[in-house]
């Protein structure tokens, strides 16, 4: 695979694993973080070690990700991992669980329906890895952690890595960890050495203009975050329009949708990728040019897993992040988090693509086109609804 020396934190963490220990590691986004977990767990299948493991990841493209790299890593040895996901169908991953794979990779939803469908078991799990924890536990998933938790033996070897530990993912070690070992390369919260970090205070307003301007500047490749599904849709639509090759990547689109985005972004088909955080951590495309936060993600942690899916495994890249009035908090968080503040720039008004956005936004709120399918039903519910609730009101009273 071309690895040739031990990443720091696989340095650290990985006499460790080998020596049976509970572990929490803490290291920057793409700094070799699945290599820590999966490299001492081939080991132990070229031995002839029986050691059935689980690893626990927040999104489906993670844990296709790990299982991609496990595969590479014990081809050899003929081992492969068994991805559990939703977005596909159960059939075949009943089947497989039947036969008692090495390696599981699940995201905790996916698991639990095994669980409560009596086709999966995890009593005979020796090592469990939970990897991106504070991201699951960000998205709700104490619940199903808990439950898949119970079912496993109580001794067993527990690892635990992120690049942010907050103070969700501290209790939650408290209570599932015996007397872990904590290897910490960087502090929590450190983004990558090579990220340049840059940022425009915009109006929502002038948001679109200034993602096509700075669009215009290059053609390297770009991932684009939005905080929701419908943003995420519609930055994609008016790209499109504007004639960018672009895909884009949310919690709508299916299983197959998500990876035929991914791949064409992989493999240079698509320049432009527009995602929610579902692509901070699970993408391990190589040399993306630029992440650009079009929305400030709601957790501060989540800003730095976003701008790790550039600049990694010591190369250079490029973050930028808008930050509308609104925003004022989300930034100050994020500042706190890493550690400095982020470096203003100017908005690009003069840049061609920024005026022709700006016109084209006005000129469409001064003649608004054709009514959208459903807006006037959407409009009549709505009122049908004020008028239930004043009647309601007049009732009562």
């Amino acid at each position: 695979m071309g690895w040739e020396n031990p990443t720091r934190i696989q340095e650290l963490a990985i006499p460790h694993v080998l020596e049976g220990k509970n572990l929490i590691g803490c290291a920057a986004t793409g700094t070799g973080k699945t290599g820590a977990f999966l490299i001492p767990l081939v080991d132990r299948l070229g031995r002839s070690e029986r050691c059935k493991t689980l690893v626990l990841v927040p999104t489906r493209e993670l844990a296709l990700q790990i299982g991609e790299q496990f595969d590479l890593l014990g081809r050899k040895l003929g081992a492969r991992a068994l991805c559990v996901i939703g977005g596909v169908a159960m059939g075949p991953q009943t089947h497989a669980l039947r036969a008692g794979p090495a390696l599981i990779v699940a995201t905790p939803g996916r698991l639990v329906d095994h669980l409560h469908q009596g086709t999966a078991r995890l009593d005979g799990i020796g090592l469990l890895v939970l990897d991106e924890a504070d991201r699951m536990l960000d998205m709700g998933f104490a619940p199903a952690l808990d439950r898949i938790l119970k079912q496993l033996p109580k001794e067993r070897q527990t690892l635990l890595f992120s690049a942010t530990l907050g103070p969700e993912v501290d209790a939650f070690s408290k209570r599932h960890l015996k007397a872990p070992t904590k290897v910490e390369v960087t502090r929590s919260g450190t983004t990558a050495a090579g990220v340049h970090q840059s940022l425009f205070r915009a109006t929502k307003e002038e948001k679109l203009a200034l993602l096509l301007a700075l669009l215009e500047e290059g053609e390297q490749s770009t991932l684009v975050f939005t905080r929701t599904k419908h943003g995420a849709d519609k930055v994609a639509r008016r790209l499109d329009k504007e004639g960018h090759d672009v895909a884009r990547i949310h919690g709508d689109r299916s299983q197959g949708q998500r990876q035929s985005a991914l791949e064409g972004f992989r493999t240079g088909k698509v320049r432009i990728l527009v995602a929610t955080d579902i692509a901070a951590r699970g993408i391990d495309v190589e040399e993306i040019g630029q992440v650009i936060n079009f929305d400030l993600p709601h957790v501060p942690e989540d800003y730095v897993h976003r701008i790790g899916r550039t600049a990694r495994a010591g190369a250079e890249g490029v973050a930028i992040s808008f930050s509308t009035p609104d925003d004022t908090d989300s930034l100050r968080a994020i500042e706190k988090l890493i550690g400095k503040p982020i470096e203003r720039r100017e908005l690009p008004r003069e840049a061609p693509a920024f005026q022709r956005e700006l016109e084209r936004a006005r000129e469409a709120q001064r003649s608004p086109g054709p009514q959208q399918p459903g807006h006037g039903t959407s409009t009549r519910r709505a009122a049908r609804v004020a008028s239930f609730r004043a009647n309601g009101r007049r009732r009562r009273g």
